[in-house]
């Protein structure tokens, strides 16, 4: 992760006075960081991810950065079986940086989870300057360019595609 994506992803937690927050892609706990650093500092990082390894390394990177044990949940498993079972309407923000092949099913049960005004956020869309080239591409390419367009055209959501990191697409849910 960039440090520009991290310092938005501090920004927009503060700026939605993240309590609770949803994370996919746990990684090694960069992402995380940032949005715990932005949180309210009652917050709660729902951090979610398939290799229990990487939430092991995050867990350490969270208690080596000063975060309490309790203000991060570690839920196992992939992404589209863990997140139905996650609260509707509960979380002030959404950060997606899972597989991008799923994007668009995390986008639907991102709002689902999100409290009207919250905020969904996905990483990786410019896929190394590929969505914009008009060549042929592989599908991962072709479904971020879907979700691109989704997003933008929904009435039920406020957008903007930040040019950081590798791309970072944000909306607020009406």
């Amino acid at each position: 992760m960039s440090p520009g994506t991290g310092a938005a992803l501090r920004l927009l937690a503060a700026s939605v006075d993240a309590k609770a927050v949803a994370e996919i892609g746990t990684g090694c706990g960069v992402s995380g960081i940032h949005l715990l650093h932005g949180m309210r500092p009652d917050g709660v990082l729902t951090t979610v991810d398939p290799e229990p390894d990487h939430q092991q390394y995050a867990r350490q990177a969270f208690r080596d950065a000063g975060f309490a044990a309790n203000r991060a949940r570690f839920i196992p498993g992939r992404a589209l079986d863990v997140l139905p079972r996650l609260a509707d309407a509960g979380y002030d923000l959404v950060f997606c940086d899972g597989d991008r092949l799923e994007y668009q099913d995390y986008l639907a049960e991102s709002l689902r989870l999100l409290r009207p005004g919250g905020l969904v956020a996905f990483e990786g869309v410019f896929a190394n300057g590929r969505t914009v080239d008009s060549g042929p591409q592989p599908t991962e390419v072709l479904r971020l360019r879907e979700l691109v367009r989704t997003v933008r055209d929904s009435q039920e959501l406020v957008s903007s595609l930040l040019p950081v990191g590798d791309g970072l697409l944000c909306a607020v849910k009406r």
